[in-house]
């Protein structure tokens, strides 16, 4: 992830929504990659970040303090949704706002 990443002062969307994604993303011997101590199970066919399941969502993952510098600790092991997730993206958007975050920040992927 770029220096000048959004994201790594943001940490936002990491603590506003549900991260679900199919089980096998977390069973190494189907090939998954996501480590299983930081998943919880939703149902027989799906897994959720752990801690992200709650009303008031904080993935086990995310490192620092919302707004301030972030990480996730597992980012080369992300889950689908996550590796899919957009800065700038409307959910991104969604999730600064929830959390009083500046909704215009410059587009990093420009440069």
């Amino acid at each position: 992830m770029s220096v000048d990443n959004p994201c790594l002062s943001c940490g936002a969307c990491c603590a506003s929504f549900r991260v679900s994604f199919y089980w096998a993303e977390a069973d190494a011997e189907s090939g998954g990659v996501v480590p299983l101590e930081f998943t919880e199970k939703l149902n027989p066919w799906r897994s959720v970040m752990a801690g992200t399941n709650q009303p008031q969502p904080r993935c086990r993952a995310l490192c620092g303090d919302i707004g301030g510098y972030t990480t996730c600790s597992i980012y080369d092991q992300r889950p689908s949704p996550c590796r899919e997730f957009e800065a700038g993206s409307e959910g991104c958007l969604k999730a600064r706002a929830k959390h009083g975050l500046p909704l215009d920040f410059p587009d990093w992927r420009a440069a």
